[in-house]
């Protein structure tokens, strides 16, 4: 029997990172596997979906899915806890769901829409995938990445209307970030927090990548410290209190988390349970359009679930009124 956990991911999967930090954070014992040509047969053995990260434990069970993962490991290894109390405890899921499921925008879009990251991103795939390959081999399966991720994008949403809505939203997110982080060293004060995984997955894949990075590097110092941080986090302090957060914390819950990930996530549910083929939803003076995608209705349920959860909502529903969150979480 193993005696550490084996976490299956890669190193340009947002979501595995995530977890990998998580681990590292709580000092859980673990192995790092990359999935590739060469764990594929251990990687099968274990997975009932083709996603990572999948995490194996000592004793041969399975789980895959991020966030399902973290809410796992979060009961078997309590200290030091990722949740802040009360009303922010739930304020940090939020987050972390935000991070999941719109911050992927940005870095999916980021990482395949324009020709120097293509190129950057197919390539250090296939080497990841076939390290081994020959030298004359590698550029035509790299090419092969590349036209199939490409191809891809639209699953996120990135397309000709949505492209400058994504691309401004994260330029907006990150003079917001880099303010919130100007005197804390975490999302939620002097330890991390659930929804710094969540969030610091999609930064950190954005910051490795040409053009984002560059964007990260020139423009966000300290959120540039925090992405360094959560590589090897470690607790600094302790949570601060929603006084202490609110006049930073509060500007993105409205801007990006209500306005727009909120509005999206419902939307998205409602076009799935219509039975459209795409749907449309105005945020702030555009108008978004995509393609639904089912996996965000099972997990905007999860975060219903998550918020029906919580018995004293007194502090809470004031911040996610102000924020425009509550409705989308009542529905």
């Amino acid at each position: 029997m193993a005696e550490r956990y084996r976490i299956f991911g890669a190193e340009m999967s947002p979501y595995s990172v995530k977890v990998r930090s998580y681990f590292r954070y709580k000092a859980i014992p673990h192995r790092w596997v990359l999935r590739n040509a060469a764990s594929q047969a251990e990687y099968e053995k274990y997975a009932k979906l083709p996603i990572i990260p999948l995490v194996v434990t000592p004793d041969g069970k399975s789980t895959q899915d991020s966030t399902p993962i973290m809410d796992q490991m979060e009961t078997l290894f309590p200290e030091p806890s990722v949740h802040p109390p009360g009303a922010l405890g739930f304020i940090s899921a939020l987050i972390e769901e935000f991070g999941d499921e719109w911050g992927n925008k940005w870095m999916f879009h980021f990482r395949w829409a324009r020709e120097v990251d293509q190129r950057a991103s197919a390539g250090r795939i296939a080497r990841m995938r076939a390290p081994k390959t020959a030298e004359a081999d590698f550029e035509n399966i790299a090419d092969q990445v590349r036209t199939r991720m490409v191809d891809r994008v639209w699953f996120v949403g990135s397309n000709d209307v949505t492209a400058s809505q994504i691309e401004t939203g994260f330029f907006e997110m990150l003079a917001l970030l880099e303010a919130h982080l100007s005197d804390r060293p975490y999302l939620f004060g002097g330890q991390p927090a659930f929804g710094d995984f969540g969030l610091w997955g999609q930064l950190y894949e954005l910051w490795t990548d040409p053009t984002a990075g560059a964007l990260i590097e020139g423009n966000a110092p300290r959120v540039l410290d925090w992405i360094h941080r959560m590589l090897w986090p470690r607790a600094e302090g302790v949570f601060e209190s929603w006084q202490q957060l609110a006049p930073t914390l509060m500007p993105i819950l409205k801007d990006q988390v209500g306005g727009r990930f909120m509005l999206w996530t419902v939307a998205n549910e409602k076009a799935l349970a219509e039975g459209r083929e795409e749907f449309s939803v105005q945020l702030g003076d555009r108008v978004w359009i995509q393609k639904p995608q089912k996996y965000h209705a099972r997990s905007l349920a999860a975060l219903r679930a998550k918020y029906a959860a919580v018995a004293d909502k007194a502090a809470l529903d004031p911040i996610l009124i102000e924020a425009g969150c509550r409705d989308g979480l009542r529905a």
